[in-house]
């Protein structure tokens, strides 16, 4: 007796939204893609309003046919609104309504395996009431019939995480500082992105990158290094069939430039049926052991020795080797970066960055700064203009009301974010660059000296409009006649 459980096992969210939507030919659910499987006693309760409501009597009810069912799979996830082009998240988790219906359902079962619809990670303070967590990301038109294959073992999942999942979102190196509120986004972190950084800080992470379970098991042994790359032998020793992502890590050793714990420079796919063996190849490339010297702004391969890590994921390494390159002289570690090779970016001051940089910062400015043509038209908030400021809080309005109905206003979106420069290509040429610029100057209080160049700039944007369209008219006729005479 199977219980399905949750809003997204009716209603797949099986796409992300913007430039990637695409008109489906066929979306099964999870429901009819369990019962076209052959399971008969499948039963379905909601248990949870999308948008993050409170609804007790869903609740309820999810609760009841969870105590009655023999394994519950609660398929749950992020709304639309949650993720969408043209907006960052603002936390990792999931709606509270879904987090709280795990722990009621852990009270009355046992077998409760979730099911994840969402485009990147989430945060999982509730895994260890979970028998099993799948995530399937966004998985498209068949994710639900696909899905159904992973979970009766129809199919062995063999996918690896691309990205780390943090323990919780302060745990992340750019919390506090990204996205960026002011007039610029500032990469403080440098190198120490995902892995990098957390292996470099030495930080717990939920699930590292390049993880993924499996069906069956592999061993990794005899690790050969050549100038070629790395070979070793790979066996199943599992059960059944099934595919191994072997990842091969370098580790710098000893001192010179800062840089990450290890990096990934290599992967490989390979399919083993139960009890096979085969020797694996990871070969060197040109971009295996060199990096980019920032004083002669060039890639570069320094002399220096490095250990080979070979395993499952970031974190699960089976097999070790060393090798030596043989490069450049590398310059000597900076002392002042100390802080930046121990990978200490959480909290950096202006004057560590501004080293990091080798330049100063741009100066922040005031909020009665004059904008340019670069800003955002979300920056009107803090224009000079009251007009401006007034434009800027209808936008606002707008987007927070497209919000509330759960559906993203992917236009309102793009022209909250996107710089006053872009309206020439937003309204197709309709608004020339100097009139731009004039819009500009309405924005920065300059109202009737920017509005009496807008009123000029239309007008010649039109005459330039017109005469175009004459030119390329006389062009198209001019091109058919030579064609005519050609063919006489």
């Amino acid at each position: 007796r199977v219980a399905v459980i949750g809003d997204f096992a009716a209603t797949p969210r099986y796409q992300g939204a913007g430039s990637s939507v695409v008109n489906a030919s066929r979306i099964p659910t999870a429901l009819e893609a369990w019962r076209s499987a052959g399971f008969d006693a499948v039963t379905y309760a909601p248990g949870f309003r999308r948008d993050g409501t409170a609804d007790e009597p869903l609740a309820a009810e999810a609760v009841a046919e969870a105590a009655n069912a023999d394994v519950v799979l609660m398929y749950l996830g992020l709304d639309e609104i949650s993720e969408s082009e043209g907006s960052d998240r603002g936390h990792l988790r999931l709606a509270d309504n879904q987090v709280q219906l795990i722990a009621r359902v852990r009270e009355v079962t046992e077998r409760v395996v979730v099911v994840l619809s969402a485009g990147a990670v989430v945060e999982m303070p509730w895994l260890e009431d979970t028998t099993a967590v799948v995530h399937g990301y966004l998985g498209g038109q068949a994710g639900a019939e696909a899905m159904v294959d992973i979970l009766t073992g129809a199919a062995n999942p063999s996918g690896r995480l691309a990205e780390t999942y943090p323990v919780a979102l302060e745990d992340t190196p750019t919390h506090g500082v990204f996205p960026a509120r002011g007039a610029d986004a500032e990469y403080r972190e440098g190198l120490f992105v995902g892995y990098r950084y957390y292996a470099t800080a030495n930080v717990p992470v939920r699930f590292p990158f390049g993880f993924g379970l499996s069906y069956t098991s592999f061993s990794y042994d005899d690790l050969r290094v050549t100038d070629a790359g790395a070979t070793f032998s790979l066996t199943n020793t599992g059960e059944r069939d099934g595919s191994e992502v072997v990842q091969m890590y370098v580790a710098r050793k000893g001192d010179g430039p800062a840089h990450p714990a290890f990096e990934l420079k290599g992967f490989t796919k390979v399919h083993l049926e139960p009890g096979e063996s085969t020797r694996v190849k990871v070969p060197f490339g040109a971009i295996t052991f060199r990096r980019f010297d920032t004083a002669s702004h060039a890639w570069v391969v320094d002399e220096a020795a490095y250990e080979l890590r070979i395993g499952a994921s970031a974190e699960d390494v089976r097999l070790r080797g060393d090798y030596h390159v043989a490069g450049t002289p590398a310059p000597a570690a900076d002392p002042t970066l100390a802080w930046y090779a121990a990978a200490k970016v959480k909290d950096v001051s202006d004057e560590e960055f501004a080293a990091l940089l080798g330049q100063d910062l741009p100066s922040a400015g005031d909020a009665s700064r004059n904008l340019g043509v670069n800003d955002p038209l979300l920056a009107m908030h803090e224009a000079r203009s009251p007009l401006a400021r007034l434009a800027a809080r209808v936008l606002r309005s707008l987007l927070r009301r497209s919000e509330r109905r759960g559906k993203p206003d992917l236009n309102l979106l793009f022209m909250y974010n996107m710089p006053f420069r872009a309206l020439g290509k937003m309204t197709m040429g309709a608004v020339s660059m100097p009139m731009v610029h004039s819009i500009v100057d309405i924005v920065n209080g300059h109202f009737w000296r920017g509005t009496t160049a807008v009123v000029r700039g239309f007008f010649r944007a039109r005459s330039q409009t017109k005469s175009m369209k004459r030119d390329l008219a006389a062009s198209a006729q001019s091109a058919a006649a030579d064609l005519s005479r050609s063919r006489r």
